[in-house]
């Protein structure tokens, strides 16, 4: 995104073999000095500690800036050489999301969103408020913020964060509060998820104007949303997921009676997006081992093994549409969305095994372009990982282990 305030054109983090020396240099210097990514069905309700907002003064503008969450803080990396530049105390259970443009990164907090400017280091003073902040959507050149604890919808501009003041934006309030989420689409329709607290059923779409033009409740437990070539929109089920196309809805069935897909990944250059995929209602913790591959196009949905579990921060998508799993035995799956193929594995981290509390810290994946961005909570590492070589290009030690990892990422 170009702006008057700051100009600049992002190319990419791929490092070449000189700067990768130094890069790893510098990021072993700091060493002691985290689809839609999507949630889980629970809400993401941050703790109830007050937040603090100390912070160390920054230096100069970071380059691709990366942000890991840890508790009690976020650290600030440089996107290329993973060096730490910046420690944000903020007390807490926070959560990290790319705002959508060069600049900015969405935290939630306690109190509702955030909105950090990683680049310049610092959080700014614009804020939606509201109890449990919890999907952020970007899609379109528009950012849409979903409060679960108040059911509002909130819808931007990214463009106009560098002013330092709240973007005017639209507003919606949904019926009733629930864990949902929101997308605006190219021709300014809203479609949100329909729910209440206790029971989650469906999507609806507004045009411009809010008024209700399609509305769908065959979608029991909807949970995320992602969008693929053609602006289809799929929201997931506890059956496969409902998908918003030229005007209509299509369900696209799992092939179990309970096939939850709550999570996913799509990309605009392919019709096929990844989800996870899950079979036991009654599983304190699921760990599945295949994913979703749902043909926004055809209307199928394939199912693919990966020999290895995953956890809902694992899905991600490559710059050629590929399928990205971070499994538990350490590596970056790469599957074909076309044809379900696997093709190859990229070693990234050691084997890890999910937690059962969802805020507890696992692996990461954040892909930006060529890289793939994976946190390491048991050696307290963030490495950077060039996705066409497999070659490691950097990694920090950060002081303590992070739980989330995201960026920036512009529209």
């Amino acid at each position: 995104m170009n702006t008057s305030i700051r100009r600049r054109n992002r190319t990419g983090t791929a490092v070449t073999a000189t700067a990768l020396t130094l890069a790893v240099a510098t990021a072993l210097t700091a060493c002691g000095a985290q689809g839609s990514a999507d949630s889980p069905d629970s809400p993401g309700s941050p703790g109830s500690a007050k937040r603090s907002a100390g912070r160390a003064a920054p230096a100069a503008e970071v380059s691709d800036p990366v942000v890991a969450t840890f508790d009690g803080g976020l650290y600030i990396l440089d996107g290329k050489t993973l060096k730490r530049t910046s420690t944000i105390e903020l007390a807490g259970y926070n959560r990290v999301n790319p705002a959508g443009d060069a600049d900015h990164v969405i935290v939630s907090t306690d109190s509702g969103f955030r909105v950090l400017d990683a680049a310049g280091q610092k959080l700014t003073d614009i804020e939606y408020k509201g109890a449990k902040p919890g999907h952020v959507v970007r899609h379109a050149g528009k950012t849409v913020l979903f409060t679960d604890g108040t059911g509002q919808v909130n819808v931007f501009d990214p463009a106009d964060l560098p002013s330092g003041k709240k973007p005017e934006g639209r507003t919606y309030t949904s019926a009733e509060a629930h864990h949902g989420v929101a997308i605006e689409l190219k021709n300014g329709e809203l479609l949100t998820t329909l729910g209440t607290e206790e029971k989650r059923t469906g999507a609806l779409v507004l045009d411009k104007n809010d008024k209700e033009i399609a509305r769908n409740e065959t979608c029991p437990g909807v949970h995320g949303e992602a969008a693929a070539e053609g602006e289809a929109v799929a929201v997931g089920c506890e059956d496969g997921v409902l998908v918003y196309k030229d005007g209509e809805f299509t369900k696209v069935d799992a092939p179990d009676a309970y096939g939850r897909i709550g999570n996913q990944a799509g990309s605009d250059i392919s019709p096929v997006l990844l989800g996870d995929y899950k079979t036991d209602p009654d599983a304190e913790l699921e760990r599945p081992t295949r994913v979703s591959l749902i043909d926004t196009e055809k209307g199928t949905l394939r199912l693919v093994d990966l020999g290895a579990s995953y956890s809902f921060r694992s899905l991600a998508r490559g710059p050629q549409g590929e399928a990205l799993v971070l499994g538990t035995d350490g590596a970056i799956h790469v599957i074909d969305p076309a044809s379900g193929k696997k093709v190859k594995k990229i070693p990234a981290v050691g084997a890890w095994q999910e937690p059962l509390d969802w805020q507890q810290t696992r692996p990461n994946l954040f892909v930006r372009d060529h890289t793939a961005y994976v946190s390491e909570p048991s050696t307290k590492k963030v490495h950077a990982i060039d996705l066409d070589s497999g070659e490691k290009l950097a990694s920090v030690t950060l002081p303590k282990s992070s739980n989330e990892l995201s960026g920036v990422a512009p529209h």
